[in-house]
């Protein structure tokens, strides 16, 4: 047996080697096929071995990869602010590059709360979050993540920024049904506000579709634009983590543009670039930027590979493909064609409780009672069960958080790539159902030896 001495994620297991991708497909070196029905992290938002951003990739790498962003810019690096600003409409205008979301949502934080120390109140330096969120395994983004069981071990590190529930429709904190709820969910900000003080608080940070801790909870109408209100009549600006949502994922190029909302600050990872490179990007607006060019002229954040150009060349090609093939208005018809083929598939199962999500970011939440939302005992394991299942049947799923507090329940995240077929979806659907069955098969026979 070799040995590895790769820290993998679970230390005892045992993983396929990858061979190639191509579109939807991985292929292992065995030459099994997995269609990637999650996009890996949520990041292969154009599919597999594209062409266009291979030659951008080796057409970079013959002029240079690498320069401090102390010491020079790049073309690269200038082209990709500037395709950004375009395609937000002008609304974002200025980029700062980083290399993951986490640190994408990082520079946010950090950025608003200078923002502020920039226009002479220093006292607004808290950031407050929901609970159900997740923006980044760092500190200071896992301070801002409402994600309970991966804040666990760090808890006595971290801040307590998360402050309100999500408009988690399915499980409402408040046991109340849209629209007579009244918006309670986003009311609730103006609460949480008053109970710390607007005069502490430097920003607000939302993910607009909840992503890893809520497998894809998308706000009932209205949300966004109260909480966009509140923030804006308290002066605090609204950080919107668009790390998974943007570029297209959700049929949109902002998520955020479903809800006529526009944020102060936008963190973009993942489909940024396609899981072709590792860059991120805390995008702002002309009214955040000001006060810091007038004032000390200095963001106080960066890394050593912040904007460097090899990666800001990759993002760049993927960007461009998304724009010149009209990726997200093709993942908004997509999206509605699989949620469609989802909804059929969830009729026949007693264990999918709730389907939900937007475009091409879908969630299912499995319960062991339909009627009653029950959900299965954590020791069971389902949420596990359901993805090595469909491994084995040649399908990638992303398992998610899910159930009351965001713990004992069992949710996957289904997003393919953006690029995906009718056909595709069909045998995605098809690889699932396989996977339900057997699934529900187990389950059914554990709960029986049980009673």
């Amino acid at each position: 047996m070799n040995v590895s001495y790769l820290i993998k994620p679970m230390l005892n297991a045992a993983y396929p080697v990858i061979s190639h991708g191509k579109g939807v497909f991985l292929f292992d070196r065995e030459g099994k096929d997995y269609l990637d029905a999650s996009s890996g992290a949520v990041t292969a938002n154009i599919g597999h071995g594209v062409q266009e951003v291979v030659a951008a990739m080796a057409e970079q790498a013959n002029k240079v990869s690498f320069v401090y962003r102390s010491q020079f810019t790049s073309e690269a690096a200038e082209k990709l602010a500037e395709k950004i600003a375009k395609m937000t409409d002008g609304r974002l205008k200025y980029s700062f590059f980083v290399n993951s979301g986490s640190e994408a949502t990082e520079t946010a934080m950090k950025i608003a709360i200078q923002f502020w120390q920039e226009k002479g109140r220093p006292s607004k330096h808290r950031i407050i979050s929901r609970w159900r969120s997740y923006h980044g395994i760092t500190i200071g983004a896992l301070s801002m993540s409402g994600h309970t069981a991966r804040r666990a071990r760090f808890t006595p590190l971290l801040e307590d920024f998360p402050a309100i529930d999500p408009p988690y429709c399915y499980r409402c904190p408040f046991n109340s049904t849209y629209p007579s709820c009244g918006l309670a969910c986003a009311n609730q900000l103006q609460t949480a506000i008053k109970r710390i003080g607007a005069e502490q608080i430097a920003a607000f940070i939302a993910e607009p579709v909840i992503g890893a801790a809520g497998a894809a909870i998308a706000p009932p109408e209205g949300y966004f634009e109260k909480i966009k209100d509140i923030c804006e009549d308290n002066d605090i600006l609204f950080i919107a983590d668009e790390v998974m949502t943007g570029f297209g994922r959700t049929g949109k190029i902002l998520a955020c543009d479903h809800y006529q909302v526009v944020p102060d600050i936008v963190a973009f990872g993942k489909g940024m670039s396609g899981g072709y490179t590792p860059i991120a990007a805390a995008v702002v607006s002309e009214k955040v930027l000001n006060p810091i060019l007038i004032g000390s002229k200095l963001i106080m954040s960066g890394h050593t590979f912040s904007a460097n150009p090899q990666s800001c060349a990759v993002s760049l090609a993927v960007l461009n493909y998304v724009d010149e093939n009209r990726i997200a208005e093709k993942a908004e018809e997509t999206g509605r064609y699989l949620c469609n083929l989802l909804k059929k598939l969830a009729q026949g199962f007693q264990l999918i409780g709730d389907l939900r999500g937007k475009g091409l970011l879908l969630g299912l939440e499995f319960v062991r009672r339909k009627d009653t939302k029950e959900p299965f005992a954590v020791s069971a394991g389902v949420t596990t069960l359901i993805i090595e299942l469909a491994a084995k049947n040649g399908l990638l799923l992303y398992p998610s958080a899910a159930g009351e507090e965001g713990a004992g329940g069992d949710a996957v995240i289904i997003a393919p790539p953006l690029t995906i077929t009718k056909r595709e979806c069909e045998e995605l659907v098809r690889r699932l159902r396989k996977t339900l069955e057997e699934a529900e098969t187990i389950i059914q026979a554990a709960y029986m030896n049980e009673e």
